[in-house]
């Protein structure tokens, strides 16, 4: 497959975080496996979309190790060499409703070795587990301290009540990652776990006082909201026949930094070892107008809507958007910043 694009160098994006077996069962069917973890997703969303996707996670050496290294390659995903290690490899128990719903049990192992990393990346996206659990919840957070001279972060809670505890065990901690976020993505459901039903406009207000400068509050079929400084920007969701919401939200996020890159936003040279390129992508997003931004969102949920219309965490491949792509989702040019990408 090509992707006509003026741009012939990929845009470098490193997201770290938990990558394990979805164990997942359906009603009357046997149990299947695939790879998972929301981190995972959204470094396999953004390498299908054509971008140069690296993640930084703890697998095992056993065989559900082996398959999950597989996937991210066939997704071209770059593992960081630290990221295998002698061991087992994290599960999670998916149980799918009669409308698609997913609830989870984990068996997770969660302590990256932060060698080999990616120099130059434009983005640094973390969510979940990943971003609270000891010990590796530290060097997310070292991690992302280091980076973000040099990178626009990228954070999800996507929280996991089974792992986390009681909400008020992981607010403090969700909060402190939120206030090193520049883009924050969470659904109505996390939000109303963390704050109570009826506090989720409440809870992306102050994300935005804490420092971010984009809120997303998703809320599945009935649509998004983002919030900046400007305001406030409602968009439908995009419809869709419904197999499952495993992967939907972390499609959204890789989504958002999709189009950050398509918007200009983020750009090859962005990342790199002088100080400065993050805080020149931060004034970019904060440039970015009302349609860019309601044009941004809806190309989140587009992106979304593929996922949840097939089983299991399936994020699209770039040739099977085009034509979903919105024309707002343009740079300063006035031309998508898309890759050129054989498939």
């Amino acid at each position: 497959m090509t992707d006509s694009s003026s741009d012939q160098h990929p845009v470098q994006i490193l997201t770290i975080g938990e990558a394990l077996t979805d164990i997942v069962h359906r009603p009357g069917q046997s149990p299947e496996e695939h790879p998972g973890g929301s981190p995972m997703n959204v470094a396999v969303a953004l390498g299908r979309l054509g971008h140069d996707s690296h993640l930084l996670t703890h697998l095992g050496t056993d065989e559900r190790g082996r398959r999950i290294r597989t996937h991210l390659a066939d997704s071209r995903v770059t593992l960081t060499a630290g990221s295998v290690q002698e061991g087992a490899t994290s599960t999670a128990r998916a149980d799918i409703a009669e409308d698609g719903a997913a609830e989870y049990e984990f068996d997770l192992d969660w302590s990256p070795n932060p060698v080999g990393l990616p120099d130059s990346p434009a983005a640094v996206h973390t969510s979940s587990i990943a971003a609270t659990r000891s010990p590796g919840a530290s060097v997310v957070r070292e991690e992302i301290q280091r980076l973000h001279p040099h990178a626009l972060i990228s954070y999800d809670p996507n929280a996991r009540p089974a792992l986390m505890g009681e909400a008020a065990d992981v607010r403090g901690v969700i909060e402190a990652n939120a206030a090193l976020a520049d883009v924050v993505k969470a659904s109505d459901e996390d939000l109303q776990w963390l704050y109570g039903a009826g506090e989720e406009e409440r809870a992306c207000a102050a994300f935005l006082q804490r420092g971010a400068l984009l809120a997303v509050l998703t809320r599945g079929a009935d649509g998004a909201t983002a919030f900046t400084a400007a305001g406030r920007i409602d968009v439908p969701g995009a419809p869709t026949d419904v197999a499952d919401t495993i992967g939907a939200g972390d499609t959204f996020s890789a989504g958002l930094i999709d189009g950050l890159v398509r918007l200009g936003v983020l750009t090859p040279s962005a990342g790199g070892a002088a100080d400065g390129a993050g805080e020149a992508a931060r004034e970019r997003l904060t440039a970015l107008g009302a349609e860019q931004v309601t044009a941004l969102v809806r190309h989140a949920a587009q992106l979304a809507s593929v996922t949840v219309s097939r089983t299991g965490a399936n994020p699209p491949w770039l040739h099977e958007i085009g034509d979903r792509l919105d024309g707002s989702l343009a740079g300063p040019s006035g031309t998508s910043t898309s890759k050129k990408v054989e498939q």
